[in-house]
Formats: structure tokens, C-alpha cells, sequence
């Protein structure tokens, strides 16, 4: 049955990241998000390596080629209009050569840049002398305006895209919409209220939206006055892999990577202060209050894709991975904030399915690793390349077709994978 099953999966996924290209970039799903997503864009390549490695480094040169003069990345380009999305490049008022977000995410591009390169080298070197400067000026940006204790911090939930995740209550409530106005959503008309973030959300994401449009996305002055800032693992365990894997691409070229290696001993430290002693776990920090966010979220155990073994993480997963049919849930499904279906308050996700597993496989966890990649393909296999999914009953959640879950297929769920995706 696997032997018949699996070429129509592959097929099914390399036609879904056919089927969103834009030409030179892919859209995470028609229709709910019609532009190209930065993180997204980092996953596609990868899954375009396992057929198509050219047309995987377009991709990440794509992503690229809206980077802004300070080094940052944004997280959406609109690199057509579409307005069937809300906020669009008129409300973000970005300042980059493309109209974009003024705001950045997850830097996974440095690390699926390495597994593409890894994949085809003597095809590979040419983009990667190209897009180097690119992802360590970038890498730089974070080292430089985003730290806190070595940490790094997110200027909006929707920078580490976790948008509505139980990580920023806290920072969220000392946010004030005051004078939002009126707007019209449009992700709604595409899927279920009931997954999606609440209008309580939306309004403070559009007033940090506003916020940076006023200070012209300066990152002084946003270091200053964005009351939201809060030291997040997702950023801070992608990056340390992301400057692991820009060091050994620099060592390839032959490049200097002191600067990296010393980043790398940087957020090490930081890493470690997001440990929460009283919840035995990596935790979210709201740099503005002091507080703790007291979660135990998917984000918590990319620790060993960051290359940390943390003792106390085991116990964590072992606990949250018996209390759910298909892991890893985005949020504890013991706590009162469990919402198995809304977004990030609690649905399981692949592509962080596959950061946690291939981390935890590189730790030497591989019997955990094994069982992460076989639920992970069995909830594809039986419920379809879904944004997202609910961790009790594996149902589809979210939008459908989606490019990041055809990828995590090919690299890293399919039986037939390519020696070396993942």
C-alpha cells in the first residue's frame, strides 16, 4: 500500500508548489495569502530542492532581493496588488524596493540555503556567493536592534508568526487600540472565524501596524516606543541555527565568519534566559514588563534545532506529546488557553514538526525524531496538505494546498525523499 501510496503524494505536493508559484516565488495558498511570506518562501525552497534545485535558490534570491538598506528582510512582499488582503503595502507603507511589511521573521532562509546547497553543491555555489552578504547583513539587523540579554525579541506578534499565540497575552493586554478606525479583514472570508485571531488581536496588530508606519519603520525610534517587545524563542532558536548554518556555508566560500561564530556565542547566552525555572521550560519573556508568558508552546522545543540539549526539555516533550494523538500542539493542551483549533493557540503545525524533529534527531533524541516524522506524514497522508491541524483529531485546519506543508513533505515526511533533504 506505502509503495502505491507515495508517488501520489509526492506528485499531490510538487503540484500544490507548482501550483502557488508566482514566478519566482511561491504564495503560501491562493486566495488567504496571495503575496510572499518570508518564512514560507524558506520552506518552499526547500521542497523545491528535492525537483528542482534552480528553481529552489530563485526562490530564496527572490525573498532576497526585498531586503531593506539596514539589512532587514520583511515578511511579506507584495510583489503584485491584490486586494483580497488586508493590510496591504498602502497600510504597511514599507520603505524597502519592494513594497512590503515593515517587519521582519523567523530567519530559517540561512539554514534551508545550507540544506539546498547541501543537496547540490557544484550547482549551488553561484547563488551562494550571491545571497551570503545578504543573509549575514540580515542575520546582523537582529544582532543589532532585536536583542535583549542575548535573546531575540519581535516588535509585533506577527514577527515570529506566531501571530495569535498565549505567549503575548500579557504584552498584548498593555496595548490600547485607540484610534484604529475602521478596517475590513479578509482572512475570514477565506477560512472559519473560529480558527482564526479574534478582532481583540487584530486591532493591536493593526495599531503596531501603525505605530512603525508613524516612525517610518525606524528601528531606534521603535526600540523606544513600541510598547510591545518581547523576547521570543522562535527567534531566538532560529537564529542561532540560522548563524550555525551561515558559518559553516561562509567556511564553504572560504569567507570570514568571526562575526558569526561570535553571534553564535551571543545567543547562546541568550538562549538561556528565556529558560523559566518555574515552568521548567523555554518560555517567552515581555522585555517591557519583565514578565514571563508561562507557556509551554511547539516554539519552547526548537531548542534542539538550535543546537540545544537541554535535560529539562525532555521531560516537556515527553509530557505534551502523551496528552495529544497528533503532536506537537502550538500551545499546552493541559492549559485553559488550549484552543485546538485557532491558529496558534493550539493547532499542530507541520513545518515546526519538522524544525523539532530534525533537531531532535541532530541531539541524538532519534527514536523521538522517528515518531515526530511519522505522525507528522500520517497526518498529511490522511488529512491533506493543510495549514495546520487539530492536535486531538488530526482534522485540517486552516487554509488548504498549502506550500510550506507540500514542502515538509518532500523534505522530510515522504518515504522517497531525496538522499540529503533532510
Amino acid at each position: 500500500m506505502t509503495n502505491q501510496m507515495t508517488p501520489t503524494m509526492d506528485e499531490q505536493a510538487r503540484a500544490i508548489l507548482r501550483g502557488n508559484d508566482r514566478g519566482g516565488y511561491t504564495v503560501p495558498t491562493s486566495g488567504l495569502y496571495p503575496y510572499q511570506w518570508n518564512w514560507d518562501s524558506a520552506f518552499a525552497a526547500w521542497g523545491f530542492a528535492t525537483f528542482d534545485v534552480a528553481r529552489a535558490w530563485v526562490e530564496i534570491e527572490t525573498l532576497l532581493s526585498g531586503q531593506w538598506d539596514n539589512g532587514m528582510v520583511p515578511h511579506i512582499l507584495f510583489h503584485r496588488p491584490d486586494p483580497g488582503y488586508f493590510p496591504g503595502p498602502d497600510v504597511w507603507g514599507g520603505v524597502g524596493p519592494v513594497p512590503s511589511s515593515g517587519i521582519s521573521q523567523p530567519p530559517v532562509a540561512a539554514s534551508f540555503a545550507r540544506r539546498v546547497y547541501d543537496m547540490d553543491p557544484d550547482a549551488s555555489r553561484e547563488a551562494l556567493v550571491r545571497i551570503f552578504p545578504k543573509l549575514k547583513a540580515w542575520h546582523q539587523w537582529f544582532m543589532d536592534w532585536r536583542l535583549d540579554q542575548g535573546a531575540v525579541c519581535i516588535t509585533h506578534p506577527w514577527e515570529a508568526g506566531r501571530d495569535n499565540t498565549p505567549d503575548w497575552d500579557g504584552a498584548m493586554a498593555g496595548i490600547d487600540p485607540v484610534g484604529v478606525g475602521d478596517y475590513t479583514r479578509r482572512d475570514t472570508s477565506h477560512v472559519d472565524p473560529a480558527m482564526r485571531p479574534t478582532k481583540y488581536d487584530y486591532d493591536r496588530y493593526i495599531w503596531l501596524v501603525q505605530l512603525g508606519r508613524r516612525l517610518n519603520w525606524g528601528d531606534a525610534a521603535l526600540l523606544k516606543q513600541n510598547p510591545f517587545r518581547v523576547a521570543d524563542p522562535t527567534m531566538t532558536f532560529t537564529l542561532l541555527r540560522a548563524q550555525r548554518d551561515l558559518a559553516a556555508l561562509g567556511r564553504a566560500l572560504g569567507e570570514d565568519v568571526g562575526s558569526i561564530d561570535a553571534a553564535i556565542q551571543e545567543l547562546e547566552a541568550g538562549a538561556e534566559t528565556l529558560w523559566n525555572p518555574d515552568l521548567a521550560c523555554y518560555d517567552a519573556r515581555d522585555v517591557r514588563s519583565g514578565k514571563w508568558a508561562g507557556c509551554v508552546s511547539n516554539a519552547s522545543f526548537l531548542n534542539w534545532y538550535a543546537g540545544i540539549d537541554h535535560p529539562g526539555m525532555v521531560a516537556q516533550y515527553d509530557r505534551i506529546t502523551s496528552i495529544c494523538k497528533y503532536p506537537v500542539p502550538s500551545h499546552d493542551p493541559s492549559s485553559d488557553r488550549f484552543d485546538p483549533k485557532r491558529y496558534w493557540r493550539g493547532p499542530t503545525w507541520g513545518i515546526m514538526n519538522a524544525l523539532i524533529g530534525l533537531g531532535l534527531e541532530e541531539c541524538g533524541h532519534t527514536d523521538r525524531a522517528e515518531a515526530l516524522r511519522q505522525t507528522t506524514g500520517e497526518l498529511i497522508r490522511d488529512h491533506g496538505f493543510a495549514e495546520y491541524f487539530d492536535p486531538l483529531t488530526g482534522r485540517a485546519a486552516g487554509g488548504g494546498t498549502f506550500t510550506w506543508t507540500a514542502a515538509v513533505w518532500l523534505g522530510w515526511t515522504s518515504p522517497s525523499r531525496p538522499k540529503g533533504a533532510s
